[in-house]
């Protein structure tokens, strides 16, 4: 059994996604001590402008935390975490193709 090529490109944009947001996220907690997540977006100025490509690229990662902290703290449905883990992984495909065709620019440069 062989895998489509665009099967493949689509399973490597979606690793590739999860992986660059997880770095992402923890890179922004090394750097600055303070957790990321979506607040960053609540305080206003400049800050909160700077802070969009961290939560853009780092939103699935984002996502798959709060949503397995809220199963296991608030014991929130089932369907709640299926439906939160499908919207972190399109998100984390979009944004992996993102990376990936960056690299591919890159290296072609």
């Amino acid at each position: 059994m062989s895998l489509d090529p665009s099967a493949v490109e689509a399973l490597k944009s979606l690793v590739l996604g999860f992986a660059f947001a997880g770095l992402l996220a923890s890179a922004f907690e090394l750097f600055t001590q303070r957790r990321a997540g979506f607040e960053l977006l609540q305080g206003g100025g400049v800050g909160a402008v700077a802070s969009v490509p961290v939560v853009v690229f780092s939103a699935p990662f984002l996502i798959i935390r709060n949503t397995v902290r809220g199963r296991r703290i608030e014991g929130r449905p089932f369907f709640f975490v299926m439906a939160a883990s499908m919207v972190a992984s399109l998100w984390s495909l979009v944004s992996g193709r993102l990376v990936l065709d960056l690299l591919m620019a890159l290296g072609a440069a």
